[in-house]
């Protein structure tokens, strides 16, 4: 057997979001969100991948979202990159979920709680080693909750967890594992199978299940990501490369400082223009020279809106027209 990373958006949605995936969602979010104890016991599933979805699907910030039996809405996020302001991106995903719960002529009182679930393939807080951090309103001094948990984040970080298969024990364990190391599987381990739908994800992921658009699909985000893994490694070279000859060289000249700043900032926004070219290239072969000079004249924040973009793009006049929106 070999089982597909769930780590990438297009995995990571159906295995956890499609229609026949509502138990593997529930185990899941009890696991992550309710230390295993099983208060979900039903859910629905907003907007659920489907195979016929394939050619349209789009990466987005929010993998799966489920409302559960209760009222309450999570929004479920596996985020592979350290990017700037993620935290507050998290945030205002978050509030905006709750917020936009009001239809014209409802009151406060319609407002149920949201949690965000936020799955990372890096450390986010360093001053703690737990895997799971819960964050929500609460007291400074003596500590007790605003509007019982009406919003909530859970972070789980992926790098923190350590174990290995022999030392699984329980369910948070497993499914952690399973995220972080399906495609090191060659069978679906016994200690897999003790939990009915953790069984069933590995055999959603197992790659002899996808169909060969599925597959292509997974191919190429997976390129994508390796691509993009290898141009930070990249930059973090040149960076310390740069770093050591420049501290060989510093206090030598007034405002040498800002001018290094500056050249580094210039160099990290090429090295990113670079790498979409590749990936653009790779996807829809030869650029023309309107497309490539569009792409030039972004702004380091717009060339990161076009690198999330990526995948929404079915033609090179899907990226054309995202251009000439965004120029």
């Amino acid at each position: 057997m070999k089982f597909i990373s769930p780590k990438t958006d297009f995995a990571f949605k159906k295995i956890f979001g499609s229609a026949q995936s509502k138990d593997i969602l529930i185990a899941f979010l009890n696991a992550m969100i309710y230390s295993g104890n099983s208060v979900i016991q039903d859910l629905e599933i907003i907007d659920p991948y489907s195979a016929g979805d394939v050619v349209d699907l789009k990466d987005t910030y929010l993998d799966v979202k489920a409302v559960l039996e209760d009222r309450t809405t999570v929004i479920i996020e596996m985020q592979l990159w350290n990017v700037e302001a993620f935290k507050k991106r998290v945030v205002y995903n978050l509030c905006k979920t709750y917020a936009l719960q009001l239809k014209s002529g409802q009151g406060y009182f319609d407002l149920t709680p949201v949690i965000a679930l936020t799955i990372t393939d890096f450390k986010l807080f360093p001053l703690t080693q737990k895997v799971i951090n819960c964050f929500y309103f609460q007291e400074e001094i003596e500590h007790f909750s605003y509007q019982e948990h009406e919003l909530k984040m859970v972070f789980v970080e992926l790098p923190k967890f350590t174990k290995s298969l022999e030392d699984l024990e329980s369910a948070i364990d497993k499914w952690i594992y399973f995220i972080k190391e399906a495609p090191s599987l060659e069978i679906i381990p016994d200690k897999m199978r003790e939990i009915p739908q953790l069984e069933k994800a590995l055999n959603i992921a197992n790659q002899a299940s996808l169909s060969v658009e599925e597959l292509e699909k997974i191919h190429k985000q997976e390129m994508f990501l390796e691509d993009r893994r290898g141009a930070l490694s990249l930059a973090k070279k040149e960076g310390r490369e740069q770093g050591r000859e420049e501290g060989r060289e510093e206090g030598r000249e007034e405002g040498r400082e800002e001018g290094r700043e500056q050249g580094r900032e210039e160099g990290r926004i090429e090295g990113e223009r670079s790498l979409l070219l590749r990936q653009l290239e790779r996807r829809f072969g030869q650029l023309t020279t309107d497309l490539i000079t569009l792409i030039e004249a972004l702004n380091s924040q717009n060339l990161e809106r076009l690198g999330e973009a990526i995948w929404d793009f079915n033609t090179s006049e899907d990226l054309l027209k995202w251009l000439q929106e965004n120029s």
